[in-house]
């Protein structure tokens, strides 16, 4: 995990410690509803002209170990800083742009855990990922 852009020693136990079962999850897309990073409509009734935010019906200790991650690699990787900057041009706040990012590495994380391959930023970001 510490091959992870923005995935330090401390940040790598604590996702370890939370998701002890990774390994085991069916997707990605599961570990990330489980951390509640995935995108929540709002439907309340009629009402329903309120944007997309993020559900938060996870381990909220989880999205706590990957936010500062999230910001360190949106300012100094140069491969999140494309993912970021390709959100924003299409009219997305930062806070949407934060949790696609915490989200993301919650992906890349999943696959470096359960297919025990380095990561390739190459696989990940797109073939247009230049590594840093």
């Amino acid at each position: 995990m510490d091959a992870v852009p923005g995935i330090g020693p401390v940040t790598a136990q604590k996702l370890v410690a939370e998701f002890y079962d990774l390994a085991s999850s069916t997707s990605a897309k599961a570990v990330g509803a489980d951390a509640g990073v995935t995108p929540a409509n709002y439907e309340s009734g009629r009402s329903v002209r309120r944007r997309p935010r993020l559900s938060k019906m996870g381990k909220a200790s989880v999205r706590a170990a990957l936010y500062m991650p999230a910001i360190t690699v949106m300012s100094r990787n140069t491969e999140f800083k494309q993912f970021a900057a390709r959100l924003a041009a299409r009219g997305k706040s930062y806070g949407v742009i934060l949790g696609a990012v915490m989200r993301k590495l919650l992906h890349i994380i999943y696959g470096v855990v359960k297919h025990k391959a380095p990561y390739d930023p190459q696989k990940v970001l797109g073939p247009a990922a230049t590594t840093t």
